[in-house]
């Protein structure tokens, strides 16, 4: 696949603004995985139509509890409703070589400075009013994506992590998510 049909395949369809602050993958050396883990700042929301595309970085999302974001094709009563992936791994993923733009693993939440796949499931994220919970870190890759193709591996398997909608509300870029301790 040659990097111009990748990139027509990932397009967005308007630029993004992103704070120079947050493309540094190294902002958080020196504190401890704990301290990086407290809170993240949201570098996109994606959404697609249909599945089997990739999603488009739309800015703002409205979050609908017990069905996930409205509009996007994964939305539904089931433990999958909202994707996440840390803007870290993308970051490595692009330095080994991948032409990767947001939302072309299908992710709808791009977060900047929490390791996603490494919390456990029942962990809650909380950002203005919208409550999620951790329902499944990872997934089977059933036919292998345009990524997979290009690359000969893709992160969403093992980095993407998914979640349900305890209550909803309204996420946009350059909102802060909080990790919330585990309930016992």
């Amino acid at each position: 696949m040659t990097a111009d049909v990748w990139k027509d395949a990932c397009a967005l369809a308007e630029p993004r603004i992103v704070r120079d602050d947050l493309n540094d993958p190294n902002r958080f050396r020196g504190a401890s995985m704990t301290e990086a883990q407290k809170s993240g700042i949201i570098i996109a929301v994606c959404t697609s139509s249909r599945k089997g595309i990739a999603k488009r970085d739309v800015g703002e999302a409205l979050l609908v509890t017990g069905f996930g974001i409205d509009g996007d094709a994964h939305a539904g009563k089931w433990h999958r409703q909202v994707s996440l992936i840390s803007w870290q791994k993308i970051l490595a993923f692009k330095a080994r070589g991948a032409q990767v733009e947001h939302g072309c693993f299908g992710e709808n939440l791009i977060v900047d400075g929490i390791d996603l796949a490494r919390l456990p499931i029942g962990t809650r994220f909380s950002c203005n009013e919208v409550l999620l919970e951790l329902t499944q870190i990872g997934k089977e890759c059933h036919s292998h994506c345009q990524i997979f193709q290009a690359m000969g591996e893709c992160i969403m398997p093992t980095q993407g992590v998914f979640t349900r909608v305890l209550r909803g509300g309204r996420l946009r870029t350059g909102d802060t998510l909080v990790v919330l301790p585990v309930q016992d």
